[in-house]
Order: C-alpha cells, then sequence, then structure tokens
C-alpha cells in the first residue's frame, strides 16, 4: 500500500506541491507571527534587566524608558542636576549613572556617562580599557571601530542636518564585551565632555547666559524645561564653546549644585525595598521615577492585542486554505472514481481505499505543516537579524513547549480534514464507479 501511495503521489506531483506550498505559507504566517512576538518580549526584558530604577524630569513614562534604556532617539526634558548630587549621596543607591545624548558618528548614538555604569552593566572589555580623560571613548562589541580610532561627534544624526563639532574628537581606548542590549551600538564617553562640548559645565558660566545655557542643555540631552526661554535651533545658530571641551582633561565625576540639567539617570538601589522607597519619592513633583520592567509590560500589553490581530488573520488564511483543500480533494476523488472502483473490483477492501485515500492527503498536509514551521522559524531569524542589525538589541528565537501544542493540533486538523475524501471514497461502489 506504501509502493501504491508514493507511485501515486509521484504521479500526481505537481497538484501535490501546490497542496504543500499552500499549506506550508498559511502556517508559517502563524509561527512567524509567534516567535517574533516571543523573541522581541525575551529580547526587550533581557537588555532592559540590568537598569532597576531610571529616573527623569517628568513627562511620558515610555519615552523616557526607550531613550535611556534602549538609546532611542529622542529629546526628553532636562531635570535639574541636583538630583543627580541627591543620588550620589543617598545610603540608599549603590550607584547611579547620569546619561546625556544627542550626538552621534557614523549613525551609533554617542552617550555620556560616568564610569560606574560602564563597571556595572558592561561585563567586561573585549579590548583596551576604560576612558580615563575627557578626549577617550569606549565603544560597544557592535560598533565598527577600533581601539584607537578617532570618533568626531556629530550634533543629532546625518538625517537631521547636524553639524559636527570641531572642538573635540574622541579617541576609542576600550571595546566592550557584547551584551545583547542597545549599548551594543553606542559610543560611551565621559558625561563631562558631553557637557564642555556643548558649552554646559562651570566653564559656560562664565562664558554664557542663563538663555544660552538653556539652550545648549536642550543639545546636550534633550527638550529646555518647560516655560524656559531658549533661543534659535541649532541648525542656524553659532556657537562658541569650543575652548571649554579639553581632551586632556582628567575625569571629574563628582557632582554638586552645579551640575547641569540631565535627561535621565540610571539609578542601581542597594535592595528591593530601596527601590521601591526611591521609586516613591522621585515621581512627585519635577521628576519622574520608573522601573523599566512596568513599562515593558505596558508595551507587551499592546504588542498583545498586535499580536491577536495577526494571529487572527493568520487562522482566517489557514480556514481559506483549508475549505480550498477539501474542495479540491473532493473534486480529486470525483475524478479518482474508476482507480477506486478498479480496485475495489480487484479485491481491495474498504479499509484498504480509505487508508490510501486519506494517508495521500495526510502526508501532503503534514509536510506542508512542518515545512511551514521551518519556515515561519527562517522568516522570524530574518527579521530578528534585522533588528538586531538597527537596534543592537538580541532578539532570541526559539520554539517553547507551547509550540508542539501548536503542532499537534495542526496534526490532528490535518488528520480530521483527510477523512472526508476518505469517507467519500469508503462509501463508493465499484460498480458504479465502473461503470461511470
Amino acid at each position: 500500500m506504501i509502493r501504491f501511495i508514493i507511485a501515486d503521489l509521484k504521479r500526481l506531483w505537481l497538484g501535490s506541491m501546490v497542496v504543500i506550498l499552500l499549506v506550508a505559507l498559511a502556517t508559517a504566517l502563524g509561527i512567524a507571527v509567534t516567535l517574533q512576538e516571543r523573541s522581541l518580549r525575551l529580547g526587550s526584558a533581557r537588555a532592559a534587566d540590568k537598569f532597576d530604577l531610571v529616573i527623569g524630569a517628568a513627562g511620558s513614562e515610555t519615552q523616557l524608558v526607550l531613550s535611556s534604556v534602549f538609546l532611542q532617539a529622542s529629546p526628553l526634558p532636562l531635570m535639574p542636576g541636583e538630583v543627580l548630587a541627591k543620588l550620589a549621596a543617598d545610603p540608599r543607591v549603590a550607584w547611579a549613572a547620569p546619561i546625556g545624548f544627542g550626538d552621534s558618528f557614523q549613525g551609533y548614538p554617542i552617550v555620556g556617562t560616568t564610569t560606574a555604569l560602564i563597571a556595572n552593566t558592561a561585563g567586561g572589555f573585549a579590548e583596551g580599557q576604560m576612558f580615563d580623560a575627557e578626549g577617550e571613548a569606549v565603544i560597544g562589541s557592535a560598533v565598527a571601530l577600533s581601539v584607537g580610532d578617532e570618533v568626531k561627534p556629530m550634533h543629532g544624526g546625518p538625517l537631521e542636518g547636524g553639524h559636527t563639532h570641531t572642538e573635540l574628537a574622541y579617541r576609542v581606548t576600550g571595546k566592550l564585551q557584547p551584551t545583547g542590549t542597545a549599548w551594543d551600538r553606542a559610543i560611551l564617553v565621559p558625561i563631562q565632555a558631553v557637557w564642555h562640548i556643548h558649552g554646559l559645565g562651570e566653564g559656560a558660566k562664565e562664558h554664557a547666559d542663563h538663555d544660552h545655557a538653556a539652550e545648549t542643555e536642550a543639545h546636550a540631552g534633550g527638550e529646555k524645561p518647560a516655560g524656559e526661554p531658549g533661543e534659535a535651533d541649532h541648525a542656524g545658530h553659532d556657537h562658541d564653546h569650543g575652548h571649554h571641551a579639553d581632551a586632556h582633561a582628567a575625569l571629574d565625576e563628582t557632582f554638586g549644585a552645579g551640575t547641569p540639567g540631565l535627561p535621565a539617570i540610571l539609578v542601581k538601589p542597594k535592595t528591593i525595598a530601596d527601590a521601591y522607597r526611591l521609586r516613591q519619592e522621585y515621581r512627585q513633583g519635577n521628576t519622574l521615577a520608573v522601573f523599566p520592567g512596568e513599562v515593558l509590560t505596558n508595551l507587551y500589553a499592546t504588542l498583545g492585542d498586535a499580536k491577536r490581530i495577526l494571529i487572527a488573520v493568520a487562522s482566517g488564511a489557514q480556514g481559506l486554505v483549508a475549505a480550498s483543500l477539501i474542495l479540491v480533494t473532493v473534486i480529486h476523488v470525483g475524478q479518482r472514481r474508476r482507480q477506486i472502483g478498479a480496485l475495489r473490483a480487484f479485491g481491495a477492501p474498504r479499509l484498504s481505499v480509505f487508508a490510501i485515500v486519506w494517508s495521500e492527503l495526510f502526508v501532503l498536509i503534514a509536510i506542508g505543516i512542518g515545512l511551514g514551521f521551518l519556515i515561519g522559524y527562517a522568516a522570524a531569524q530574518v527579521l530578528s537579524g534585522l533588528f538586531t542589525a538597527e537596534s543592537g538589541i538580541t532578539l532570541p528565537v526559539s520554539f517553547a513547549r507551547g509550540d508542539l501544542a501548536t503542532l499537534g493540533l495542526l496534526m490532528g486538523f490535518a488528520a480530521l480534514l483527510a477523512t472526508l475524501p476518505a469517507v467519500l471514497a469508503y462509501r463508493q461502489s465499484p460498480a458504479a464507479a465502473l461503470r461511470a
């Protein structure tokens, strides 16, 4: 019987390939959606895992996390620099690291921060060492530069029409180990360099008035605070602050009342209780404190809604394919009435005819389902690779135990679908078939 089935499928190879392809594409759509949504959840959760608490100016929680943890370029309002000094002296804080952004180089974001953040989140150096001067930089594992290369910061990005800063060029001193986060694509420089290159800090107080400082603060980290006076847009405004940046200046990571405004501070509390107390304390007035995990949970809810819509579309496609297969197989059984009648006339039992027709269709659908799983997995891998290349966040694509249940459900449906034409063949009279 097996030889007969194989010979029959070879004879009808073109139709068999069409059935397999239809089932595979319909299955792949649903599998790709499921795997991609799961990998996005896991990847983003792992990327935010090292950042317990984020503090910024009052505003959007989602944008604060996307900008500070995932380094998605967007201007943030600034909070007073005294917040950093207060956190640095707080006994409940293991470390607090400021971040300042707004510049880039060859599409990579330049992030101003401190050695504390790099030492506690990066996982070590692949080569080189930590920066120890204002004109030095450390790069993430995905940055296409080497130790010793020069980085000339550009304000904003090339697509935004930003200008290149000529007052300071960073020298790469170290390259970090991969972390699977957006920080793998970042160029990390001393926060004081970001301030000085934009005319902030102690030097700026001697050479710039309040309005100029407010405008340049927006360049260093985000938007100017609400209600604060500003000047012309940076694209048409000439800054005279090159003499504030000194590539050979030693690091100064002590922060006081004169600290410039900041878009965000990443905080590592000493205990879970301290984390909740700090979150409550800094969710008042002009500051906002968030747990990245909580923000991601809200984003996952939105992502889940989109997944349900896509799964519904995939299910609809699978339903149309199933209906098409039923129609095609019923017509196919009708066209094979003489063959089935001949089998019965030569003594083939009804159950054998049922088994032949059922097995042929089930094998085709089962192959299509298996191929669909492979295509869906490959599609999810490709999409994840594109996302990783763009954002630096590694998205792990893998099957889970629940996918086995999906596979079993689809195979059960395939078995049920193959039963209809098999029943039609089973009930067919050999005499009537031969007379047709």
